[in-house]
């Protein structure tokens, strides 16, 4: 038996609310179905789910302890996306540092990082058509 694909990331808030806006605004990611875990949390889907099916990308965990330091194995989550630029406005508007970078060779993929509220780093993927 082999994987067959990445399933979720799960990461811990300290605000559950604050945490979900952030993805919400800067990923795109939809709040969704999420069954009664007994712990306060959050599913994200990359689409809008429409029933309790869809495949949730991200999960969040609140009401824990957060650990320290806030590092771990995990270094970054990474996502393909689109719209580079209005990505780097939002974050230019909020004042969230960023590196943005193009992949070296042909692809030519644009990269963005940033952290979340919670010290995640997340990565968006962009293709080289929506760079400078």
């Amino acid at each position: 038996m082999t994987a067959q694909g990445m399933n979720h990331f799960t990461i811990l808030a300290e605000d559950l609310g604050v945490t979900v806006t952030f993805y919400e605004e800067f990923l795109g990611l939809k709040n969704g179905y999420r069954p009664d875990l007994g712990f306060p949390g959050a599913w994200l889907y990359a689409q809008e789910p429409t029933d309790h099916t869809g495949q949730a990308v991200l999960h969040v965990i609140a009401g824990r302890a957060m650990p320290h330091p806030r590092a771990g194995v995990i270094d970054h989550m990474a996502y393909t996306a689109k719209g580079l630029a209005q990505t780097v406005a939002k974050l230019e508007a909020r004042g969230i540092k960023y590196v943005k970078r193009k992949q070296a060779g042909v692809v030519g993929t644009w990269q963005v990082f940033f952290h979340d509220p919670n010290g995640a780093r997340v990565e968006l993927d962009f293709a080289a058509a929506e760079g400078d």
